[in-house]
This record gives C-alpha cells, structure tokens and sequence, in this order.
C-alpha cells in the first residue's frame, strides 16, 4: 500500500517532470521512471526527521515563487509529504564544496534506498541548500534529471556553471561530474534518478 500523501506528490512529480522536461534523454528517463512507479514499493516505517538548514523550506517553498500551477501543485504536495521524509547530511567526498557546506544542505530520499518507499530501481529526492553555499562536485553512475524550484547554478563536467531557473530541468548522463550552488535564496531542487539495468 502507498500512502495517499505519497501517491498525490508522485502524481505531482510526474506532471511537472513531464511539463517542464525538454531533452529527449531526460524524457526517456522519466517516463521510465514514473511507468516503474506504478507498481508500489515497501513503505518506511521511520518517522520524519529534519535538519536545522530545514528552516529554508518555508522560504524556498512560498507559492509566490510559482507561477506555473504545475510547480505549484509539486510544491504543495511536497510540504503535505515533507514531515514523514528523513532528511540527511551529504556524506564522502567533499572537493570544491563551501566550507560551511556541512551544516548548510540536506537531502531527502522519498522513493529508493531510505526514502519514505524503499526500492533500487527509481530513486526521487530532494536537495535543499542554504544562501551562499556550494554543494561539492561528484558523480554516480545512474543518470538523473533535475527539476529546480528555485534560483541557483549547476555545472556539469568541466562546463561553465548554468542557471536554469524556476521550472528548469536538467540532466545528467551516467558518471557525468556534476555540482551546484545557491545564491542569495536557498537552492530548492527536485532528481529523479533511474537506477535499473536498461532494459529491467
């Protein structure tokens, strides 16, 4: 059983990916991705947990931001599901983030491995970055497509750095190194990740 909180935000995700997605690969791998959903995973039992840098969620989620009902609609869903997520610090390698990267990110799994439904195949999450911060560089060998719910950079490979904006997407091939970093309002992004076999 999938909870309703957690269905009506996946249904959400799934509309705005799908409004906001332009490149064919990221297409691809969101269709994939939302078809694999269909199917329920297992549920978490842990409760919620927050990080103090979640008191940037209320600023980074305001509905002023939002003119587009589709990331309007992604936004509320998201705050309804937001107290049962787990929300975590990066760990490992660190190169090139802010120094006071540490205290100033957190994560949140909402499907895959720890999320609120755990399963391997589709992992969907949430980055939240404090003012001012750097998230370091790094790479893993799913690929990713990231919707951005506020200002903020990204870089990818050696690329200069690029600013989608609010409703931008972005994705990432697998094993592309990659970064982002927040200006003077918190970085607020969404990545969907595809983390089966081709062809599972």
């Amino acid at each position: 059983m999938r909870s309703e909180h957690l269905q009506t935000f996946l249904d959400a995700a799934r509309a705005a990916f799908t409004a906001h997605v332009r490149d064919p690969r990221a297409s691809d791998s969101i269709a994939r991705i939302f078809d694999a959903l269909s199917k329920p995973g297992e549920p978490s039992t842990q409760p919620g947990t927050r990080l103090p840098v979640c008191d940037h969620l209320q600023q980074a989620t305001s509905d002023a931001h939002f003119t587009d009902p589709s990331l309007k609609a992604l936004s509320s869903a998201f705050m309804t599901l937001e107290p049962s997520l787990t929300w975590y610090r990066r760990g490992g390698d660190n190169t090139n983030a802010s120094p006071e990267f540490a205290e100033n990110h957190a994560n949140a799994m909402i499907v895959g491995p720890g999320g609120a439904e755990r399963r391997t195949d589709v992992w969907i999450g949430v980055s939240l970055v404090a003012p001012h911060i750097r998230y370091p560089d790094h790479d893993h060998p799913p690929e990713e497509t990231y919707l951005v719910l506020s200002e903020g950079d990204f870089m990818q490979g050696r690329d200069n750095w690029v600013t989608p904006g609010i409703g931008g997407t972005l994705y990432n091939p697998p094993g592309i190194l990659h970064a982002m970093r927040s200006g003077a309002a918190p970085l607020f992004a969404f990545w969907a990740l595809w983390a089966a076999p081709h062809g599972a």
